[in-house]
Parts: structure tokens; sequence; C-alpha cells
């Protein structure tokens, strides 16, 4: 069995409002008959929570508001066993407002609150730390220049950022905002799969196994955790792929962020099918 990693997540925790419809509205429409629910979310929090379920020892470091969604928000990450280092701010909790149609298409809308006055924080040693751009690049800075492993980068929402990570994941877009990276560079293709770079040069390319898709919200972040978790497991770069690939096929899978992230021996049952 690999080593337990250690890996450090500095990055959003949100809740998600998400409606259920059969299908998603046109400009200026307004569909009925949909379901409502309230979901654990951010993409920090879920690639934190979608760690320590693949097997990893996890710190999360995020903020939230004084406001009545903040211990809603943290359920996850608590259930997960997530060692927290979240501060309480003066805004209001991260909100994502989410639409998923039958076909598991969405819609996302986020109000970053509290996410926006990440910062100031010391991180403890760890095999790993793990960033997305839903928090100030000043934090995703200062996580860089305190990493002492391998650091990564899920450059989403879409921006340059001036660090240089070990490991990038992103879609085409993203790619085209990050520009050109040295090192590991992994580019989700939606249901193609992936491919992995590294130096500009494709070295590993991967498919996910078939599923029948439910929801979308959690995949990119199940697939960049199960990514990231499988390196520090020291697991070569074409089977880190495939394990991410099939993690985030079975995210998509199911309905909601948190909820939807596999563990390892879901991940692994999935890929001897």
């Amino acid at each position: 069995m690999p080593p337990r990693p250690t890996l450090t997540v500095v990055g959003s925790v949100n809740l998600d409002l998400v409606a259920r419809c059969e299908r998603l509205p046109r400009p200026g429409e307004t569909v009925t008959g949909a379901s409502f629910e309230r979901v654990p979310g951010g993409k920090g929090a879920n690639q934190a929570v979608a760690a320590a379920r693949l097997g990893a020892r996890v710190r999360f470091v995020g903020c939230v508001g004084r406001d009545p969604f903040a211990a809603e928000a943290l359920t996850g990450l608590r259930e997960a066993g997530v060692e927290l280092d979240v501060r309480e701010v003066d805004a209001p909790t991260g909100v994502a407002l989410i639409l998923v149609d039958a076909a598991g298409e969405n819609e996302i809308v986020v109000a970053p609150g509290a996410n926006a006055e990440v910062g100031g924080f010391e991180l403890a040693p760890s095999d790993g730390v793990l960033c997305q751009l839903e928090i100030p690049d000043e934090a995703v800075v200062s996580a860089w220049e305190q990493a002492g492993g391998l650091f990564c980068l899920n450059a989403a929402p879409a921006r340059p950022v001036t660090v240089d990570s070990d490991v990038a994941v992103v879609n085409g877009y993203e790619l085209e905002e990050l520009g050109r990276r040295d090192g590991l560079v992994a580019v989700t293709l939606g249901a193609a799969g992936a491919v992995l770079l590294e130096d500009g040069r494709e070295v590993a390319r991967a498919t996910p196994p078939p599923v029948t898709a439910v929801d979308g919200t959690g995949a990119g972040d199940a697939f960049t955790a199960c990514l990231v978790v499988s390196l520090l497991e020291g697991r070569d770069a074409e089977e880190a792929l495939r394990r991410a690939c099939a993690g985030g096929a079975l995210a998509a899978s199911r309905f909601g962020a948190q909820p939807s992230l596999p563990t390892a021996a879901e991940v692994d049952a999935i890929l001897r099918a």
C-alpha cells in the first residue's frame, strides 16, 4: 500500500445553493418545477474533502463569515476528518448559486464573500500544498512560497498568476490564460479524459470509465485531488492520470459537490471493472 501523504489545501469554502431542473433557462427565461438543496462546497473545501476520502491526511486553510451559513459550509470538511485552520471574518460566508439540469450540465455563479479575505496564514510542513484561484492572488503566492514539498495549482477560475507550480491542473481555456508552464500540467478534456504534459511534452493520456452523468459540479475537484494524492503516494504519471479520470467520472455520476466525491476504494473498484 502506498504511504499515506500529508496535504495542505489553501482555498475557498462555500455553501452551495443548488436547484435541480429539467433544463437550464435561457437568458431572461424562468424555469419552474425545480428542487432545491443546500450542499457544502467551494473548490478548496471540495478538494480537501476529496483528498481525505482518498486517504491523505489533510489540513484546510480558509475563511468563513460570522453567519449561519458558516457551520453548514464546514460540515463536509469536519465529517471527512480534515484538520481545520479556518478564520472567521467580517464578510459573509461564500455562496455558490448552482443550476443542474437532467443531463448533468450546470451553471454556477459564486459570491466569494469571506474567501476574498484568505491570507496571513502560516503553513505547517506537509508533503504537498494545493491551491485554486477562488482566493486572492496574494494567498496563492504565500502558499507557494511556504510550500516545502509539491506545490499544485488548480488554475480555476482562469486568470494569470505568478507562481511556478510543480503540478498544474487546467482545462483548455485555463491553459491559455495560465500560459506555457514548466513541470507537470494536466489538461482536462471533458468526456475525452485528460492529457498530462511535462515541460510542454505529452507524457500520458487517459480516458474516464463510462458512467451516467448526473451532476458535474465536483468532477474537476475530484480529478485534481485524485491526481495530487496519487502523485504524493509515489504513483507514476500514467497511473496517477488514470486514477484522476476515474475519480472525476465517479463524482460526475452523483449529485452534489462534496457528497459526490469518491473514496480510494471506489476508484480502485471502477478501475478494476
